[in-house]
Protein backbone atom coordinates (compact mmCIF):
# COMPACT_ATOMS: atom_id res chain seq x y z
CA UNK A 1 0.00 0.00 0.00
CA UNK A 2 0.83 3.73 -0.47
CA UNK A 3 0.37 5.94 1.69
CA UNK A 4 -0.47 9.41 -0.04
CA UNK A 5 -0.78 12.63 1.99
CA UNK A 6 -3.88 14.92 -0.11
CA UNK A 7 -3.70 18.36 1.22
CA UNK A 8 -7.32 19.19 0.70
CA UNK A 9 -10.47 18.39 -1.50
CA UNK A 10 -13.08 21.06 -2.34
CA UNK A 11 -16.41 20.75 -2.97
CA UNK A 12 -18.70 23.28 -3.08
CA UNK A 13 -19.46 25.47 -0.19
CA UNK A 14 -22.52 28.11 0.12
CA UNK A 15 -21.59 31.59 1.17
CA UNK A 16 -21.50 32.07 5.00
CA UNK A 17 -24.22 33.47 6.63
CA UNK A 18 -24.97 36.82 7.13
CA UNK A 19 -25.98 37.78 10.54
CA UNK A 20 -29.44 38.30 9.91
CA UNK A 21 -29.35 34.83 8.83
CA UNK A 22 -27.23 33.75 12.08
CA UNK A 23 -30.49 35.78 13.76
CA UNK A 24 -33.42 33.65 12.14
CA UNK A 25 -34.23 35.41 9.15
CA UNK A 26 -32.74 32.28 7.12
CA UNK A 27 -35.96 31.11 5.49
CA UNK A 28 -36.53 33.71 2.87
CA UNK A 29 -32.87 33.91 2.20
CA UNK A 30 -32.55 30.16 2.01
CA UNK A 31 -35.45 30.12 -0.34
CA UNK A 32 -34.23 32.75 -2.72
CA UNK A 33 -31.00 30.87 -3.01
CA UNK A 34 -33.40 27.64 -4.15
CA UNK A 35 -35.61 29.74 -6.44
CA UNK A 36 -33.38 27.75 -9.55
CA UNK A 37 -33.80 24.40 -7.72
CA UNK A 38 -36.50 21.16 -8.72
CA UNK A 39 -38.27 20.52 -5.45
CA UNK A 40 -36.94 17.46 -3.74
CA UNK A 41 -34.04 17.10 -6.79
CA UNK A 42 -32.10 14.75 -4.54
CA UNK A 43 -34.83 12.37 -4.61
CA UNK A 44 -36.05 12.62 -8.17
CA UNK A 45 -32.90 12.70 -10.40
CA UNK A 46 -29.93 11.08 -10.18
CA UNK A 47 -26.48 12.99 -9.44
CA UNK A 48 -25.87 12.90 -13.11
CA UNK A 49 -28.98 14.49 -14.02
CA UNK A 50 -28.51 17.71 -11.37
CA UNK A 51 -28.23 21.41 -12.57
CA UNK A 52 -24.96 23.22 -11.01
CA UNK A 53 -27.48 25.14 -8.93
CA UNK A 54 -28.75 21.24 -7.41
CA UNK A 55 -25.21 20.24 -7.38
CA UNK A 56 -23.85 23.08 -5.37
CA UNK A 57 -26.66 23.19 -2.99
CA UNK A 58 -25.59 19.23 -2.11
CA UNK A 59 -22.85 20.87 -0.24
CA UNK A 60 -23.40 21.27 3.60
CA UNK A 61 -20.38 23.27 4.24
CA UNK A 62 -18.76 21.09 7.09
CA UNK A 63 -15.50 22.21 5.60
CA UNK A 64 -14.14 18.31 6.34
CA UNK A 65 -13.44 17.86 3.01
CA UNK A 66 -10.66 21.08 2.95
CA UNK A 67 -9.13 19.21 5.52
CA UNK A 68 -5.67 17.50 5.19
CA UNK A 69 -5.83 14.03 5.28
CA UNK A 70 -3.50 10.57 4.79
CA UNK A 71 -5.15 7.93 2.34
CA UNK A 72 -3.91 4.05 1.74
CA UNK A 73 -4.14 3.13 -1.73
CA UNK A 74 -3.25 -0.01 -3.15
CA UNK A 75 -1.10 -0.69 -6.23
CA UNK A 76 -4.26 -0.40 -8.62
CA UNK A 77 -5.24 3.05 -6.43
CA UNK A 78 -8.28 1.70 -4.26
CA UNK A 79 -8.73 3.55 -1.19
CA UNK A 80 -10.00 1.69 1.94
CA UNK A 81 -12.12 3.87 3.60
CA UNK A 82 -11.38 2.78 6.95
CA UNK A 83 -7.35 3.42 6.66
CA UNK A 84 -8.01 7.41 5.81
CA UNK A 85 -7.24 9.70 8.47
CA UNK A 86 -8.37 13.00 8.80
CA UNK A 87 -6.26 16.06 10.53
CA UNK A 88 -7.42 19.11 11.76
CA UNK A 89 -5.10 21.00 9.40
CA UNK A 90 -7.37 22.87 6.57
CA UNK A 91 -5.93 24.46 3.36
CA UNK A 92 -4.78 28.02 3.53
CA UNK A 93 -8.01 29.49 2.24
CA UNK A 94 -10.19 27.96 5.00
CA UNK A 95 -11.31 30.27 7.78
CA UNK A 96 -11.57 28.26 10.68
CA UNK A 97 -13.91 31.04 12.68
CA UNK A 98 -16.52 30.27 10.08
CA UNK A 99 -15.56 26.94 8.45
CA UNK A 100 -15.96 28.83 4.60
CA UNK A 101 -13.42 28.98 2.03
CA UNK A 102 -11.98 32.67 1.73
CA UNK A 103 -11.64 32.69 -1.77
CA UNK A 104 -14.09 29.75 -3.22
CA UNK A 105 -15.15 30.95 -6.52
CA UNK A 106 -10.98 31.74 -6.97
CA UNK A 107 -9.65 28.90 -5.20
CA UNK A 108 -7.55 27.20 -7.79
CA UNK A 109 -6.03 30.44 -8.96
CA UNK A 110 -4.72 30.45 -4.64
CA UNK A 111 -4.46 26.61 -4.74
CA UNK A 112 -3.67 25.50 -7.96
CA UNK A 113 -4.14 21.50 -6.62
CA UNK A 114 -7.74 22.35 -5.15
CA UNK A 115 -9.31 19.08 -6.34
CA UNK A 116 -13.30 19.89 -7.40
CA UNK A 117 -15.12 17.15 -6.68
CA UNK A 118 -17.52 16.20 -10.19
CA UNK A 119 -19.79 13.45 -10.75
CA UNK A 120 -17.07 11.78 -12.71
CA UNK A 121 -14.59 11.85 -9.70
CA UNK A 122 -16.60 11.05 -7.52
CA UNK A 123 -16.37 7.25 -7.61
CA UNK A 124 -12.71 7.64 -6.28
CA UNK A 125 -13.48 9.67 -3.90
CA UNK A 126 -15.45 7.58 -1.30
CA UNK A 127 -12.78 8.80 1.31
CA UNK A 128 -14.88 11.70 2.01
CA UNK A 129 -16.83 12.11 5.26
CA UNK A 130 -19.70 9.46 5.81
CA UNK A 131 -22.53 12.30 5.98
CA UNK A 132 -21.15 14.08 3.05
CA UNK A 133 -24.58 14.26 1.00
CA UNK A 134 -22.62 14.05 -2.35
CA UNK A 135 -21.36 10.50 -1.05
CA UNK A 136 -24.34 9.71 0.30
CA UNK A 137 -26.56 10.16 -2.65
CA UNK A 138 -23.94 7.87 -4.67
CA UNK A 139 -24.28 5.39 -2.39
CA UNK A 140 -28.46 5.34 -2.53
CA UNK A 141 -28.96 6.72 0.75
CA UNK A 142 -30.56 9.78 2.12
CA UNK A 143 -29.39 13.04 2.91
CA UNK A 144 -28.57 13.73 6.41
CA UNK A 145 -31.80 14.89 8.56
CA UNK A 146 -30.03 18.29 9.78
CA UNK A 147 -29.35 18.97 5.97
CA UNK A 148 -30.36 22.75 4.68
CA UNK A 149 -32.54 20.94 1.92
CA UNK A 150 -34.45 19.80 4.20
CA UNK A 151 -34.66 21.69 7.56
CA UNK A 152 -35.46 24.82 5.41
CA UNK A 153 -33.41 26.54 8.33
CA UNK A 154 -29.58 27.56 8.42
CA UNK A 155 -29.65 27.88 11.98
CA UNK A 156 -31.21 24.76 12.51
CA UNK A 157 -28.68 23.15 10.08
CA UNK A 158 -25.89 24.64 11.85
CA UNK A 159 -27.26 23.45 15.96
CA UNK A 160 -27.97 20.12 14.49
CA UNK A 161 -24.24 19.41 12.54
CA UNK A 162 -22.87 21.10 15.95
CA UNK A 163 -25.02 18.09 17.87
CA UNK A 164 -23.95 15.56 15.46
CA UNK A 165 -20.15 16.25 15.69
CA UNK A 166 -20.26 17.65 12.37
CA UNK A 167 -17.96 20.60 10.41
CA UNK A 168 -14.68 22.22 10.68
CA UNK A 169 -15.47 25.44 12.21
CA UNK A 170 -13.84 26.19 15.46
CA UNK A 171 -12.34 23.45 15.57
CA UNK A 172 -9.64 23.19 12.61
CA UNK A 173 -6.22 25.01 12.11
CA UNK A 174 -4.61 26.63 8.93
CA UNK A 175 -1.42 24.40 7.40
CA UNK A 176 0.67 28.21 7.03
CA UNK A 177 3.68 27.38 8.45
CA UNK A 178 2.83 23.76 9.29
CA UNK A 179 5.50 21.32 8.28
CA UNK A 180 4.65 18.12 7.63
CA UNK A 181 5.91 16.19 10.69
CA UNK A 182 3.74 18.61 12.87
CA UNK A 183 0.46 17.90 10.59
CA UNK A 184 1.06 13.67 11.06
CA UNK A 185 0.63 14.41 14.90
CA UNK A 186 -2.91 16.31 14.26
CA UNK A 187 -4.91 13.51 13.08
CA UNK A 188 -8.41 13.37 14.57
CA UNK A 189 -11.15 10.99 15.04
CA UNK A 190 -14.15 13.44 14.41
CA UNK A 191 -14.42 12.92 10.90
CA UNK A 192 -15.68 9.60 9.80
CA UNK A 193 -15.31 8.17 5.79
Amino acid sequence: MNLNFLQSTRTPQPSPLTASQAEGNSQASIQSDQTELREQFWTRFTLDELTNNEWEALCDGCGSCCLIKYIDEDEDGNVDESLVEYTDVTCQLMDCATGYCRHYATRQEHVPDCIQLTIDNLPNMMWLPSHCAYKRLYKGQNLPSWHLLLTQDAVATQQQMRAANVGVAGRCVTEIGMDDDEMETRVVNWVKP
